[in-house]
């Protein structure tokens, strides 16, 4: 299954400027997702965050795993239709490498463990075969009254 920005807008609540991800281009419910950020020079975040030697924020790219997760588990557990608000309730995070602006970063999450109103996912930040970041994220969920 392929989501377009339009259909991951319909699932998480985010928004341009704090959007993370722009597609997602592989997701086995309760198997893996793979989404994709690509990572522009137009961030508003690179005007300030080390102007003379631009690179993505960490806290950011735990933000792009994280909405990422969140997209996972909406499918995994069945939860087409309804409308959720998602809270980050822990993370464990390792950094390889630098994100830089031009870079095309695809991000891997898969199962740690889900129960029917939490999860705890494994996240992989990759830009081609190398890993740039790792976490395991966990994260809550409630019905978001309308």
């Amino acid at each position: 299954m392929r989501l377009e920005i339009a259909d991951i807008q319909k699932i998480i609540p985010h928004r341009f400027p704090f959007l993370m991800i722009d597609r997602v281009i592989e997701c086995r419910p309760n198997e893996k997702l793979v989404a994709l950020k690509n990572v522009s020079i137009n961030e508003q975040y690179f005007l300030g965050h080390f102007p003379n030697e631009q690179i993505m924020p960490g806290v950011l790219i735990i933000e792009a795993m994280a909405q990422a997760g969140c997209v996972y588990f909406y499918y995994s557990k069945n939860l087409q239709g309804k409308n959720l608000v998602y809270y980050l309730a822990k993370t464990q995070a390792r950094f390889h490498h630098p994100v830089m602006p031009g870079d095309q970063l695809i991000i891997e999450v898969s199962t740690v463990k889900l129960l029917p109103k939490a999860g705890f996912v494994a996240c992989k930040a990759l830009v081609g075969e190398k890993l740039m970041a790792e976490a395991e994220i966990g994260f809550g969920i409630k019905e978001a009254h309308q």
